[in-house]
Parts: C-alpha cells; structure tokens; sequence
C-alpha cells in the first residue's frame, strides 16, 4: 500500500511528512513570528483579528480552545473581552508556545491560561469540553483538514461554536493577480531579510493559494457537522472569517 499524499505548498508529500514539515517552518520562524506577522499585512492581521472578535462576541466564563494558537493573539484578545473565561492554546510547534509565554499579556493573564503542545487532528481533550473553538491561519497547515474539523467538533460543548480566520481567495480575478504578484514577489523576499529564511515563507504563500475558496470550505465545515455556516470576506476575500455552530 503506498502512502497518502498531500501538498506542502506545491509539493507533493506523504501525509506521514507534513506535519514534520510545517512544525520545521514554525520552529524557524517562531522568534520573528509576530513582526513578520506585521509587516507582510501592514499591521492588518491586527484588524482582521478584532473583526473576529467582534463576530464571536466573547462571553463571561466561556472555555476558549485557540488551536494553531501559537504567540497566543487570539487567546488575549478573546480573555480581554470576556472577564472570568479561560483559554487553552494549543500548538504543534512548542517553540511558538515558548515565544507566547513571553509577551507581557501573558504573564498578566497567566492565571486563566494554559499552553498545550498538541496536534489538531488529535485533540488531547475530552468529548464536550469547550465553549468555543478558535484557529486563525493555522488550518490550511494541517494534513488533514477535514479530520481537524472533525475534531474540533467532537471537542466542542453542544450549543459550542467554531470560528476559522483564514487566508483566502479573492473573488475578483484581477485584484487576485495583484495579490499574487505582491505575495509571491515581497514576501519570501521580505522573510529572508527579517528572518534570513526565504524558504519557510515561500510555503506560506504557496499554502494559501492551495487553500480551498470560500463557498468550498464552508462546505467542508458542514461535513464535520456543524450548523448554521457562514463565512465573512475580510479585505476584498484576502482573509475569510468562517462561523459554524455545533448545535
């Protein structure tokens, strides 16, 4: 029996070496994480974050699991919303974790959470264990998406709801062609000054264009289960925010 493949940005790979792969680009850019962050959206990965937050509208004691959580973004964000709620960031690359215990919105809200290495398509937590379920940029670097979503479903509590920020398609055929020459031109370029690492960002691009379009992926988080999905444009379609609930 030959192995199952899948795609690292546009190569072709066994599933079994992928995440090995993603935890490798991770692990080498964990320290410049949240700069390069800044400077390949002009700071607009800030906005689009609050925009989830503002859709998600966290709540007083909710149980937030962030997967893909990495520097912990989301995890603050969403504990500086909802007093008394706590957050489980969960990543696959322990060196993003690290990075995220660092920052200062860490140590002041080090009492509500909790850091975790751990993989999405194997949640080490029980059926029915959390409010809320977070992963921003980070599914589009999962083997197989499906079987994330399908965890991230059994992980919720019944009335739980997913939210997914990620890259997307711009529905626009000219604007996408900009978007593209500018990725794919300014940011491995950009990666390689900032963290001396072109090859790491060549992948981040190339794992966005791989990324499925909107209506696709919206479809994909019905056959995981979840109800009521909707997906919201974020910048023209450069970013997509997808709300589905398990009900």
């Amino acid at each position: 029996m030959t192995d199952q493949t899948t795609h690292f940005g546009y190569q072709t790979v066994p599933e079994t070496e992928k995440a090995g792969l993603v935890h490798g680009v991770f692990t080498r850019v964990a320290s410049k994480y949240d700069i390069m962050n800044d400077l390949m959206s002009g700071g607009v990965h800030r906005l689009w974050k609050d925009a989830m937050m503002d859709w998600l509208a966290p709540r007083p004691g909710q149980k937030l699991l962030d997967v893909a959580g990495g520097t912990g973004d989301v995890a603050f964000r969403f504990l500086g919303r909802a007093p008394g709620a706590t957050a489980t960031v969960l990543d696959m690359t322990e060196s993003m974790l690290i990075e995220g215990q660092k920052r200062a919105e860490a140590e002041s809200l080090a009492r509500a959470l909790t850091w975790v290495v751990g993989d999405a398509m194997a949640l080490p937590f029980k059926d029915n264990s959390f409010d809320v379920y977070t992963i921003s940029f980070g599914i589009r670097n999962v083997t197989r998406v499906q079987d994330a979503l399908a965890e991230a479903f059994r992980a919720l509590k019944p009335g739980g709801r997913l939210m997914v920020l990620e890259f997307s398609q711009i529905p626009n055929e000219m604007m996408q062609k900009v978007y593209d020459l500018y990725s794919f031109n300014i940011i491995p370029a950009m990666g390689k000054l900032v963290t001396g690492d072109r090859d790491s960002y060549q992948y981040l691009v190339e794992s966005i264009r791989k990324f499925p379009d909107q209506e696709t992926f919206a479809g994909m988080i019905r056959t995981a289960g979840f109800q009521q999905v909707k997906y919201r444009n974020l910048t023209m379609g450069v970013a997509a925010l997808h709300s589905g609930w398990k009900v």
